[in-house]
This record gives C-alpha cells, structure tokens and sequence, in this order.
C-alpha cells in the first residue's frame, strides 16, 4: 500500500511573492540600463562608423530584448491557472531559451559584418573614448549587485541577464581598444569586432545548456539529492528512506521521497510528513513543493533497547541513569536474535532532562521497542518515543536473557 501526500500545493504565496516583486524590479532595471547603454553605443556607432561599436550596439539591443523577455518570465512564472495547476514555472527557462537564440542571431550579424562588409573609414575622439570607459564601467557595476540578487532568488532568467552584463564589460573593453586603436592610426576594428562573436556565442551557448536542463527535467544534483536524504533519515519517525528523487522547474525545486514510518495512525503520520517538509525546506532553498510517499514498511526484524546495570546482564531498574543499554535485533519470523551488542550510556551524567537526552539518544538509533522496569508514562521519555513511534514495554524480568526469552511470539 503507497500512500502520497503533499502539503506544499497552497504554499506558493508563502515562498515566493516578495522575491518575485524583487526580480521583477531588477528586471526593469535592466530594461533602461539597456536602454542607456543603447543610446550611447548608437551616438558613438552613428559617429565614428566602427563596426566594432556597431557590434556592440547590436548586442545592447538584443539584450533589450532579451531583458524584457526576463520582465515576461518573472511576471508569469508565479502564477497558477486551471489549464496550469502546478504553475508556469518553466516559463522562466523557456525565456532563457529565447535569450540564447537571440544571441545566436545576434552573433550571426556581427560575422556577417565583419567578414563581408565593405571598408569605411572610422573616426576616433576623445569624447567617445571617454563615453566608452563609462559605458564598460556602468555594466560591472550592475552586474555585481544583479548577480548577488539572482543567486539569493535562484532565477535562471536573471543570472543568465546578470552574466551578460559581465560579458558586456569585455566587450565594450574591446570596442573601446579597437576604437583607441584607430585613433592611434592602429586599425583593429574587425578583429575586435570578431572577438565580440566569440564571446558572444559562448554567452549563448551557457544560457541555452543551463535552461535546456531544467526544460528536459534534469534532476537536482547529487550533492543536493544526498543532503536531502540525510535530511529525512535524520527524522525519527522514519523507520526507511526508500528512495528520493527531485527535480528544477525555473528557480523551483520540486522533491519527492518514499518512506515508511514508525507510526501508524493517520494523524500522527500527518504531523510527521509536516515535520519532513519543514525539515527538507529548511535544509534545501528554493524548495517549492515536497510530495511523500508513505510505502507500507516490510517489517522483518525489531530492535529492541534494554537499560542495563551492567555488561553481564542484569536489567537496570533506572532509564536515564542506566550505564548501558543491550541493543538487540530479533528476528520476526522465529524470534531469533540476529545481532546483539552492550554500549555505554552517553547521557548518564547529564544534571538535567536527563531521561529525554536518552530517550532522543535511542531514537536516534532507529530502535523499535524498549523494554523498561521503570514506569515512565506521563513523562518526558514516555513523549519522546510515542512521537517517534517507539513501543515500550514493562519487564519484571532480572536479566537481558530472561527478559527476551519472555517476549511475545
């Protein structure tokens, strides 16, 4: 019997709506930094007649393009509709997609330039150096703050703008070289210009690759797979993590997990799939949705904890203060023990809470039954196993010997 829960289906306000007012905001931001930077590659292109310049004003304004796309992403990767119940989440990535074709095209004309139009002569003064220097300082500046915003909201759309900015800064270092060339009597133009392409297609190409990932459902990486299967395992109530499993949807993740757990009333398997999500939330980022699998567990053995006084045998009648616990793995099937071992108590000394500290400590330890001559109920222990789904059992029984071989079949 599989049965799946999912808490997260309504929780998208709570996630992500002051982060998408955010984005949006850097997403107008970017539109009339480009607009800027368009105006004045196009003064310096429409008077000096470099091609170089003129590459770069063409990358301006698919980058214009480029970042209203982003505004377009941002603003409908958040919503949800009856035809899109689970969100548009990919809309940012498939806006990412439209980004690199257009710096592909955008590649394309500058080549096209280079290589087949025909010469004309290039005038180079001071005031465009001069205008140049800004306009490769202004991109590094923004950039810097955009990337820090877009790695804290883990947006595909804006970091792909957010890099291209940086890309703009070499470019228009190149554009400024081939134009101080040119007034050095040194042309270069072209080849600079040719340059600009490299670097241009190799923007593109990263942007593509990175939305590609997310729009075959490539799965998280294995680094954030296995932090999130420690993440569960750690829960007590989970007697086994059957298998994991997630993926990215634009700057969402979306897990999912099979587990078998310790408890088996509805509602306390309720709060437990509450405390998993909450703890795989507050391990992992940008967590949008966790959907739970609770698989039926194919019980075969049970481990057992004995308080003991010592380490031949004889039962303690303490729990906190008991020097040594018996760890014993029988087997359901003939009742057969399967492994035994004595270890110390940890917590013995503790001056307060102390029985909780051990109750947590054999928790921890994935045991199923405890078997005590002291009476806890009503305290502390008593609620830290029964959270856990943790049976404990009263023994009259001397020692460890007696007390299994009294154990019910």
């Amino acid at each position: 019997m599989e049965t799946k829960y999912n808490r997260s289906e309504n929780s998208t306000p709570r996630a992500i709506a002051a982060p998408g007012v955010r984005l949006e905001r850097w997403g107008w931001y970017s539109v009339a930094l480009n607009v800027l930077l368009a105006a004045f590659h196009g003064l310096i292109a429409n008077a000096s007649g470099s091609l170089a310049v003129a590459a770069e004003l063409i990358h301006n304004v698919v980058d214009l393009l480029m970042a209203v796309a982003v505004l377009i992403g941002l603003r409908l990767a958040t919503r949800k509709s009856e035809a899109f119940p689970y969100g548009l989440y990919k809309v940012e990535n498939l806006t990412a997609s439209g980004l690199a074709v257009m710096i592909f095209v955008s590649a394309y004309e500058i080549v096209r330039e280079a290589l087949l139009a025909p010469s004309a002569p290039i005038r180079a003064q001071p005031w465009m150096l001069g205008l140049l220097l800004i306009t490769t300082a202004i991109p590094l500046f923004f950039s810097h703050f955009e990337m820090r915003s877009a790695r804290e909201a883990n947006s595909p759309a804006l970091l792909a703008d957010a890099r291209e900015y940086r890309i703009h800064v070499f470019t228009t270092g190149l554009a400024f070289v081939a134009l101080f060339s040119q007034w050095l009597r040194f042309p270069v133009d072209r080849i600079a210009a040719l340059l600009i392409v490299v670097v241009v297609v190799k923007t593109g190409w990263d942007v593509l690759r990175d939305a590609m990932r997310v729009l075959l459902d490539a799965s998280l990486d294995a680094e954030t797979l296995q932090h999130i299967r420690q993440v569960i395992d750690a829960v007590p109530a989970v007697s086994e993590l059957r298998w994991v499993t997630g993926r990215n949807a634009g700057r969402f993740r979306f897990v999912e997990a099979g587990v078998t757990l310790r408890v088996a009333q509805l509602g306390k398997a309720e709060e437990v799939l509450g405390r998993i999500e909450a703890a795989v939330r507050a391990a992992v980022p940008h967590v949008e949705r966790v959907l739970l699998h609770v698989e039926s567990p194919a019980v075969t053995h049970l481990c057992y904890a004995v308080p003991l006084a010592d380490r031949l045998g004889a039962v303690s009648v303490h729990f906190g203060e008991s020097p040594y616990f018996a760890l014993v793995t029988i087997r359901r099937a003939d009742g057969g023990v399967e492994e035994q071992r004595i270890i110390s108590n940890p917590h013995r000394t503790e001056e307060k809470a102390k029985g909780i500290r051990v109750a947590e400590w054999l928790v921890s330890l994935k045991i199923d039954v405890v078997l005590l001559q002291e009476d806890v109920r009503g305290k502390g222990p008593e609620y830290v196993l029964r959270d856990a789904g943790v049976i404990m059992r009263l023994t009259d029984k001397p020692t460890l010997d007696e007390a299994l071989s009294s154990l019910p079949p």
